[in-house]
């Protein structure tokens, strides 16, 4: 998920009552809710993809994670205390109960980010397997207004005294848990729709298929799905009634050529490329001597060219 609602998330889970148990305990729950992303320095050493929902996410950082992050509070907080600085208000901070805060936010990390097609790695590094949720788009601001709304309206309370302040972000909490399920019940039933309807045009059965959720509308799913050489691009809508459309032409995956591969061996970009994605389809332009090698992701574009996509020239 984007870094706004991994916030939104350690935000409204201290405004349900943990941001009271010590004090930095709002701050370290989002912080820590956004902390695996720290995987994004790989953008600075052209290791985006490779090292994307990663190490980070995987079970020896989030053990780890934490207890930096504490140390860092920890230090922060003796710092304004020698500045004079330290706000007054701020409860005493507990270093017991900042490190459970520490792990409530980091593990609510990688729970996001499996709703999406984009997939996590949550096993790493004792396993390299991506794992899909396919229930939300990356970017959901049904999640975001449900969660900013449960903050705020938490946050109103609280200042005005009120003995109930908590409810409204652990309702909005609730309220995002049983979107989420809804939404993911409602993907793998289109997936399962798509693989009928796919046998039934004679077609064979599907090796995957993937029901992609789109922006803001939660009835519409975008939908490939792969024959093993060929993949097919379709949408099922909810609304006003359940609707299937397939288009009728497959598009080869070209996934066999030797030119791929060598141009996985050649480009550490292609490979990396392969190793993430999770649809892959390749475009081969042969010239005298050379090919052109354009490989992207269907769960992106319905061309292998296109934002999602990386080229190399090999020679033949």
């Amino acid at each position: 998920m984007d870094n706004l609602a991994h916030t939104l998330t350690g935000a409204a889970l201290g405004y349900a009552g943990l941001k009271d148990k010590t004090g930095l305990g709002l701050a370290t729950l989002m912080i820590a809710a956004n902390l695996p992303d720290i995987d994004v320095l790989g953008l600075l050493v052209g290791e985006n993809l490779a090292w994307r929902r990663g190490w980070t996410h995987g079970p020896i950082a989030l053990l780890v994670l934490p207890v930096l992050l504490v140390a860092a509070m920890l230090a922060f907080d003796r710092w304004q205390t020698r500045r004079g600085t330290r706000p007054e208000a701020r409860p005493p901070v507990r270093p017991y109960w900042l490190l459970a805060l520490a792990y409530v936010g980091i593990v609510s990390h990688p729970l996001l980010d499996f709703l999406n097609t984009y997939g996590i790695r949550c096993l790493m590094p004792f396993s390299d397997r991506w794992f899909y949720g396919d229930a939300v788009f990356i970017v959901d601001v049904w999640m975001w207004s449900a969660l900013a709304v449960g903050v705020w309206l938490a946050r109103r309370r609280q200042r005005r005294g009120n003995a109930h302040a908590r409810r409204p972000a652990v309702a909005a909490l609730a309220a995002v848990t049983l979107y989420a399920g809804a939404m993911g019940a409602a993907s793998a039933a289109a997936e399962d729709i798509v693989a009928r309807e796919v046998a039934a045009r004679g077609l064979g059965v599907p090796r995957l298929v993937v029901a992609s959720p789109v922006p803001i509308d939660p009835f519409r799913r975008l939908v490939v799905f792969t024959t093993g050489t060929a993949l097919g691009f379709g949408e099922l809508s909810w609304l006003p009634t359940q609707h299937l459309s397939l288009s009728p032409r497959l598009v080869a995956t070209n996934m066999s050529d030797p030119a791929v591969a060598a141009a996985a061996a050649r480009d550490g970009r292609v490979a990396d490329f392969l190793y993430w994605s999770r649809l892959p389809f390749a475009k081969v332009t042969r010239r005298p001597g050379e090919a052109r090698v354009t490989v992207g992701d269907a769960r992106y574009n319905k061309t292998p060219e296109g934002r999602f996509s990386v080229h190399a020239v090999v020679p033949e």
